[in-house]
């Protein structure tokens, strides 16, 4: 019996180390796997059917073949399996479908007045989704949902303890998702999952020491890796950057300390300076390049500076190899890169930061709704099992009718 589970547990390994080969790396063919894990071909095949049978790879022969005999099969992850992603912010709600591999196949953005309810934000999801109902029926195969919000998730308890640009405190909003749609909900800190996503698929791919900082309407975090492994903290509150004080002087913020550094690096004031109300990070950018009105770059250069003193100080907590930055954060440094890497370089600590690199993140707008995604598929992971238990099709059903 033990000789048993633990040939059991050797399958499961060996086909979550294939799974995952393919999830973060691409399509390969059979004989790539073979030479990747070490695995003879015969036990490659056996583990790529079990893969197919399951509805999480596919396979399909070479476009062209060089050389003789016959050509190593190419193994792909499906496109079937997905997971439904949500985002809600203060300005807007964006719901997506993401799948293995990091795909991003339908991402949908509505606009709000105002901040939302988490109800109000429920109702807005089920409108999207209901729009999406027959794509997702006849196209994927939905695992789970993920929630990426702008604030302090407990993500064991699936419960946004605070997220003051929002509103929103001590809510369950984990269960209301599983209530109203009938999935299995994980939810966590946007900058947190966007970093997962820069970590695993973007500018931070290979990275041992990687710091993400991130900014958006709700305010500024990030997430950390140290030794490639993603540092969470206690109930998942790590990598709070927003929070360094960085201006002592400066206007109070909720948290109960002045200067903080999202008081003072604000998605708002650029907003402002341009005279817009809503927009999103590409047509921020796109304004951002196109206006040179000296209230717009003092606006930016106060910003990049006040950026520049914060990732400082994190250099000399952390020691990262590289810095990346998403959301409107990737917009400042890449209007101004060079005073950003000068003023790093003066304020910090020489020996720590010489070999720093500080980049724009790859995935922009993306990466919290990948992130997300890769929260689900690690729910389910072991690999990914949970997918295979999901009845197809498993879009959600219709929501019930509200009296």
């Amino acid at each position: 019996m033990q000789h048993r589970k633990g040939n059991e547990r050797l399958r499961q390994g060996n086909l979550a180390t294939l799974l995952r080969a393919l999830h973060y790396d691409g399509p390969q063919s059979r004989a790539a796997l073979t030479r990747r894990t070490g695995l003879n071909r015969s036990t490659i095949a056996t583990l790529v059917a079990e893969l197919a049978e399951l509805g999480l790879v596919t396979e399909r022969l070479p476009a062209a073949s060089v050389g003789v005999g016959r050509p190593s099969p190419i193994v792909a992850v499906a496109a079937r399996p997905v997971a439904l992603v949500v985002n809600p912010d203060v300005d807007a709600i964006v719901v997506s479908v993401v799948g293995l591999g990091g795909v991003l196949h339908r991402r949908v953005r509505r606009t709000c007045d105002a901040a939302p309810t988490p109800d109000g934000a429920i109702e807005v999801i089920a409108a999207v989704l209901d729009e999406l109902r027959d794509e997702l029926q006849e196209r994927f195969r939905v695992v789970g949902m993920g929630a990426a919000v702008p604030g302090l998730v407990d993500s064991d308890a699936g419960t946004v303890i605070l997220a003051p640009n929002l509103e929103w405190q001590q809510c369950e909003f984990g269960a209301m998702l599983e209530a109203r749609f009938g999935l299995p909900a994980v939810i966590a800190n946007e900058a947190q999952l966007g970093a997962v996503a820069e970590h695993r698929f973007g500018a931070g791919r290979g990275t041992e020491q990687m710091l993400y900082v991130s900014g958006s309407d709700a305010g500024i975090g990030g997430g950390a890796f140290v030794d490639g492994r993603e540092l969470r903290g206690m109930r998942g509150f790590s990598a709070e950057f927003g929070h360094i004080v960085v201006d002592r002087d400066g206007e109070p913020c909720f948290c109960g300390q002045r200067g903080c550094l999202e008081r003072v690096v604000r998605r708002r004031r650029l907003l402002a300076a341009l005279g817009a109300t809503s927009l999103d990070d590409e047509e921020l950018a796109t304004a951002l390049r196109a206006h040179h009105e000296p209230a717009v770059t003092a606006e930016v250069t106060a910003q990049i500076d006040w950026l520049a003193d914060g990732i400082s100080m994190l250099i000399s907590a952390f020691a990262p190899g590289r810095v990346v930055l998403g959301g409107f954060l990737a917009t400042l440094a890449e209007l101004h890169d060079d005073r950003l890497r000068a003023r790093v370089a003066e304020r910090s600590f020489g020996e720590l930061s010489a070999q720093l690199g500080v980049v724009a993140g790859a995935l922009g707008s993306q990466a919290v709704l990948v992130g997300a995604a890769e929260r689900v598929f690690e729910a389910l992971s072991d690999p990914l099992r949970g997918v295979a238990a999901i009845p197809a099709p498993a879009a959600p059903p219709a929501p019930p009718a509200r009296s």
